[in-house]
């Protein structure tokens, strides 16, 4: 007799043999939310830290590789050394006026021009040309100043003091600073003498061998007491 009973039930599991031990698995518990908070608080200062480093190091690498090494002392005294050196070489010029006798005017080889006392004038890399003109040997930009004092006065035209710039010996003159003052023969005591002064100061761009004299009207009003009249200049 064949047993056509069929069931779809599982075999019962076979039960654990008492001599094998099984390891029992535990959780780990999980990390508070206060630590989790205070690692990234240090994650973000490490990065940010990072960052600042970085900034740092860029900026001083760029201007180290601009500027170079700092000046040490003895450099910026070499400096300082040269710098001084190369001003006490600049062209300059301080001319005093020529207390000389001016009745010889008619007969000056530049009548009205002031002449200036070479000898007791200060002159440094400016050369002159008949005590009257001073000529320029390095070109440049110079600062070109004049004072002249008159002690008299002149009753039909001011009293006038002019620069006067030619290109070479025999250039054609003309006028780069002039000035005017007036002295009134009817005012004040006779026995104060009276006094008036043109002062001017302009910069002047000169090329080599031009030429700078100082012309007035009347070489007898002007006043030639040490210091009253001077002409100088100095290249910038």
């Amino acid at each position: 007799m064949i047993n056509t009973y069929q069931t779809s039930l599982a075999p019962p599991p076979v039960p654990p043999r008492l001599s094998r031990s099984h390891p029992v698995l535990i959780p780990a518990p999980l990390p508070s939310q206060g630590n989790s908070k205070s690692l990234v608080r240090f994650l973000v200062g490490v990065v940010l830290l990072h960052l600042f480093l970085s900034a740092g190091g860029f900026i001083y690498l760029y201007y180290y590789g601009k500027l170079g090494n700092l000046p040490s002392a003895e450099g910026k005294a070499a400096f300082l050394s040269s710098e001084k050196q190369e001003t006490s070489y600049r062209a300059l010029a301080r001319m005093v006026v020529e207390q000389q006798s001016h009745t010889a005017q008619k007969s000056a080889l530049f009548p009205g021009y002031l002449p200036w006392a070479i000898n007791h004038s200060i002159r440094r890399n400016i050369n002159y040309y008949h005590k009257s003109w001073l000529t320029i040997l390095e070109p440049g930009d110079y600062y070109v100043y004049s004072r002249v004092t008159f002690s008299k006065g002149d009753s039909q035209r001011p009293l006038a003091s002019i620069v006067k710039l030619r290109k070479n010996e025999t250039g054609e003159e003309k006028n780069v600073m002039q000035a005017y003052c007036n002295l009134d023969d009817h005012s004040g005591s006779p026995s104060i003498p009276r006094l008036c002064t043109v002062m001017q100061g302009d910069v002047i761009t000169l090329e080599k061998g031009n030429q700078l004299s100082v012309w007035v009207q009347d070489l007898s009003l002007v006043n030639y007491e040490e210091g009253a009249t001077t002409f100088g200049m100095y290249k910038l």
